[in-house]
């Protein structure tokens, strides 16, 4: 009887005790289940901030042209050129045809998709820069829409005005944007900071342009201690005339301009002026330069520097005319114009 009884009585801990880790077990699980599922919107958000995180740090650190999804304001900007067309420009420039603002490119560390030429023969001192950039001939007028679209630019830049008229412009905004500068050569450091601006390449810009304003700081002060007041000129020569070189623009806007260095009166107002054996005893400079344009003027500099004339000139007498390189000297660039201060400065100073 007593051992039926203790039988009984453990048989009931048991069921008692299973009951009792049934009620805990469940326990358990129901309030794992309630964690769960009181967790998972505070992963659901931190998975949106840590998203939200990385989307703006890869904005800040990605290498242009990703397939990173971009916001419509983010993938261009408008701007507007100097006709007064409105531009839309692409974030990231990639391909830019920019005839004879090369020089300008190069110093941004930009390459274009190609580069201008007069026949077979482009900017020659840049061409070393350029290896390898096909060569598009200009010498019969600017490309033909067809022959730009199988260069696939995202930009276009026209230096002058003269590149947009007769309907060019209208044609080439329907390849890629278009930007067009009056005269880009009038003012190469203007433009150059405007190019870099169009290009995302606004901090090179202006490091370009400060090593090229103390550079020709430097030579100003060399120069003036040995041309005081005295004038120097340059004279073209080309196969259609000779030219007194004015102050406003190439090689006339460096030595006038930036190395402040004095010009005849016959250029005191104007860009240009022709010169003649006649005119020639007329011309005022202590300096002269001659530059025989591509090579091209030679017939016409053999007849005037042979002339009675020329060789009684005080500048000739003196020994102070110098033959320019005309690679350069005809350039519309910071890249010329250091090559030009630093034949000025040696020319004059011999140093």
């Amino acid at each position: 009887m007593a051992e039926r009884f203790n039988r009984r009585k453990r048989s009931w801990r048991i069921k008692i005790s299973a009951l009792a880790c049934c009620v805990i077990v469940i326990g358990l699980l129901s309030g794992c289940g309630e964690k769960v599922d009181g967790d998972q919107p505070a992963a659901k958000t931190a998975a949106v901030e840590t998203s939200g995180q990385a989307g703006s740090s890869q904005a800040s650190t990605e290498e242009p042209g990703t397939n990173r999804e971009e916001t419509p304001a983010e993938k261009e900007r408008t701007v507007t050129d100097e006709l007064g067309h409105e531009v839309k420009i692409p974030a990231d420039v990639r391909n830019v045809f920019a005839p004879n603002m090369e020089d300008s490119l190069l110093k941004l560390g930009v390459k274009p998709v190609a580069q201008w030429a007069n026949g077979k023969m482009g900017h020659t001192y840049l061409q070393q820069e350029l290896d390898g950039v096909p060569l598009i001939d200009f010498s019969g007028g600017l490309p033909s829409p067809e022959a730009l679209m199988s260069y696939e630019p995202d930009l276009i830049v026209l230096h002058t005005e003269t590149y947009a008229a007769d309907g060019t412009y209208e044609k080439y905004a329907k390849i890629a944007p278009t930007y067009v500068f009056k005269n880009a050569s009038g003012n190469v450091e203007k433009s150059l900071t405007t190019l870099g601006d169009l290009l995302g390449k606004a901090p090179e810009a202006e490091t370009a342009l400060k090593d090229y304003q103390q550079k020709a700081s430097e030579a100003k002060a060399k120069l003036s201690s040995v041309v005081g007041d005295k004038n120097v000129a340059i004279i073209r020569f080309a196969p259609r005339g000779v030219s007194l070189m004015g102050g406003n623009y190439l090689c006339g806007f460096v030595i006038h301009q930036d190395l402040g260095l004095g010009k005849s009166k016959l250029v005191e107002n104007e860009n240009a002026a022709n010169i003649s054996l006649e005119i020639l005893p007329q011309l005022d400079a202590d300096y002269i330069f001659v530059i025989n344009a591509y090579d091209q003027g030679t017939e016409r500099l053999k007849e005037m520097t042979e002339s009675p004339i020329w060789k009684g000139m005080p500048a000739v007498k003196n020994g102070q005319v110098y033959e320019a390189n005309n690679e350069y000297w005809l350039g519309s660039g910071l890249i010329a114009y250091e090559k030009i201060v630093d034949d000025v400065v040696r020319s004059i100073t011999g140093l």
